[in-house]
């Protein structure tokens, strides 16, 4: 399989296995991601993902050139609700996803990385959108999300050049959390779902959600909204052994009920 999904300690670990290909993305593997996104929407045992690539070189790539049979025009019209990967601009999966970026990170790859609440790169990891060089467009997201994580006139260079990027200058553009030399990468990353799995997990469902749905609104008509995952967190057991903890100065033991 060229997806490869493990759950272990409440962190679900997605890995986008084509290292020979450099990680692109053809169409089985995003039947697969899609799958794995809607088998994770549902888990209750989970409240972190975390998402990279195989091998050293890569995280993503983007979309298998070898594997596009159709013309530009027909792939667009194809229906792709959630972006590439089924992740640039999903809004239904509640969980904190974290993009673990350890190289190239280029088109539909990027795409992904837009997709995703937490950076963590590599200090060699490369970013872009390179469609426009062959003749092609971000259709799956790069277009929409970019211009809307960044500065209008840094998203445009990005995009009207399709230059690549390096971690360091994506972080001063606000879009990488932090930059971690390649041996520390993994643990970098563990800091951060550490510091994420301290929190209830459904506090955690619960700010992804009401983020996820009321960015479009304007403040006040955000701040009315009872969102499912807000009021079942503030009904919850874990509300209460929060403040029992925090009074207790201990650690708090969340049940994820």
């Amino acid at each position: 399989m060229s997806i490869e999904l493990t759950v272990a300690d409440r962190v679900a670990r997605v890995t986008i296995d084509r290292p020979e290909r450099l990680n692109a993305i053809d169409a089985a593997s995003e039947r697969e991601l899609d799958k794995i996104w809607l088998d994770l929407e549902t888990r209750e045992d989970v409240s972190c993902i975390v998402v990279t690539g195989a091998g050293e070189k890569a995280f993503c790539v983007g979309a298998d050139m070898k594997d596009v049979s159709k013309s530009g025009l027909h792939y667009w019209a194809e229906t792709r609700p959630n972006g590439f990967g089924g992740l640039c601009f999903r809004r239904s999966l509640d969980l904190p996803v974290v993009a673990r970026v350890n190289g190239f990170a280029l088109g539909g790859g990027f795409e992904m990385v837009l997709g995703c609440d937490i950076v963590i790169a590599s200090e060699k990891a490369r970013f872009g959108l390179p469609e426009g060089r062959v003749g092609r467009m971000p259709l799956d997201g790069g277009m929409i999300m970019l211009q809307r994580k960044m500065p209008h006139n840094l998203a445009m260079g990005m995009m009207l050049t399709g230059r690549q990027v390096g971690a360091e200058e994506l972080a001063r553009f606000g879009l990488v959390n932090e930059v971690a030399a390649p041996d520390q990468l993994d643990a970098v990353v563990d800091r951060w779902v550490a510091d994420i799995l301290a929190n209830a997990p459904l506090s955690l469902r619960a700010i992804k959600q009401t983020v996820n749905r009321t960015e479009h609104l304007r403040p006040d008509e955000a701040h009315s909204l009872k969102s499912p995952a807000l009021i079942r967190a503030l009904e919850s057991e874990d509300a209460v052994e929060g403040v029992k903890a925090f009074q207790e100065k201990r650690a708090p033991v969340w049940s994820g009920r």
